[in-house]
Parts: structure tokens; C-alpha cells; sequence
């Protein structure tokens, strides 16, 4: 006999819950399928079961929505959070994912769709689109190219600023006080941290971290 899934659908609307409640069970004849039209509700459904999978809106009012994840995972952390919503991916899936949800899906995607977010989500862990998977591989290689740089001493910073702007070895060596040797040393240190050979990807590097903030 198959494990019963239990879900839990977090949405104001009677019709929305009815609609994937037909689809959860078309789709996943083991699931169990609780419904809360509020967050009170939702709750008391939390404390009292436990639970595989919510599928959870963000726009119903008089809770703040990113603490409510917080909330739930202090009851169950092993829960996987859904967010099944009509707000915009592009604008709030990075956002919400970055603060305990396992997921995000638009509610006016196809059926199909969902019930590959809910086997994936259940399978997996989690569920990413490529869009977003693609903003946060983006993301992941911003943050990593500022690290790259903030992991520069002040003097290599310093050093890399005068060499961008044009700067040899020796001038490097009278504005700054210290041996020709030692400049080279200063250099050769930060292509190696940057993992660059050059000036000219120096100076693209900081031109991008500068994009960035």
C-alpha cells in the first residue's frame, strides 16, 4: 500500500482549492488533500497533522507572507512550502524562495504544470522553473565575482584601482612609496585571487561589480 501524502491547500478562494484539490487527486491517487481559506486556519491544520506538501498563497491578508514560512517551519521543518500565487515569478519567486519556500508557481499556469511542481517538489525537494533557475545561476555568479573582489586587501585594491586607471609598475612604485618588486608582487597576487591574466579583465571585472551595486 502506498504512503499517503498529505497536502495542505492555503487559499482564500473555495473555488481555487476545489480546482487543485481535483488535480492533486487525479494526479496523486495516494494524496490527502486538506483545505484552509486563511492563515488561522492553516495554522490549526499545521499543529494538528502532519504534513507532505502546502501549497500556499501569498495574497490573503492580515499576516506578513514571508514571516508566515518562518512560522510554519517552526512548527514542522521538514515541510515542504509551495507558493501558488497570481504575483508576478519575475518579481517575487527569488525573493520568497530565498526565505523557506521549496517553490513558486504562477496559478494561471497549465494543469500539466503544476502537477510536475507538486511530483518535483515531492521527489526532489524542491521546484525551480528555468527562468528562475536561470536568475538564480545569475545571481550565483554576481555574488561570487563581488566576493572575488572584497576578498582584495586594502593595499591590493588600492594597487588594482591605480592599474585600471592606466598606471605602470613604476609610477605604481613613486605614488605609492614601495619597491617596483613589491608592486609586481601585489599584481601577480591579484590576477591570481581574481583568476584573471591581464589588465584589460581587471578592469572588465570591476566594471561589472560596479554595474552591480
Amino acid at each position: 500500500m502506498a504512503k499517503e501524502i498529505n497536502i495542505l491547500l492555503v487559499d482564500d478562494h473555495l473555488v481555487v482549492r476545489k480546482g487543485v484539490e481535483l488535480i492533486l487527486k487525479d494526479a496523486l491517487k495516494e494524496a490527502i488533500v486538506y483545505q484552509a481559506e486563511n492563515y488561522d486556519e492553516a495554522i490549526e491544520v499545521i499543529k494538528a497533522i502532519k504534513l507532505d506538501l502546502i501549497l500556499l498563497d501569498i495574497n490573503i491578508r492580515g499576516v506578513e507572507n514571508i514571516k508566515i514560512m518562518k512560522t510554519i517551519k517552526e512548527i514542522q521543518s521538514y515541510v515542504k512550502i509551495l507558493i501558488f500565487t497570481s504575483h508576478d515569478e519575475n518579481q517575487y519567486a527569488l525573493r520568497y524562495m530565498q526565505n523557506g519556500a521549496d517553490g513558486f508557481l504562477n496559478k494561471f499556469c497549465s494543469e500539466e504544470k503544476v502537477v510536475i511542481a507538486i511530483k518535483q517538489i515531492l521527489d526532489k525537494g524542491s521546484y525551480i522553473s528555468n527562468q528562475i533557475e536561470t536568475k538564480l545561476n545569475a545571481n550565483l555568479s554576481k555574488k561570487k565575482l563581488v566576493n572575488s573582489i572584497e576578498s582584495l586587501s586594502n593595499r591590493e585594491f588600492e594597487i588594482a584601482k591605480l592599474l585600471i586607471d592606466g598606471y605602470g609598475n613604476l609610477e605604481i612604485s613613486n605614488k605609492l612609496d614601495i619597491q617596483m618588486s613589491t608592486v609586481s608582487t601585489y599584481k601577480n597576487r591579484i590576477f591570481e585571487k581574481l583568476s584573471i591574466n591581464n589588465i584589460v579583465s581587471l578592469s572588465q571585472l570591476f566594471n561589472e561589480a560596479e554595474n552591480l551595486k
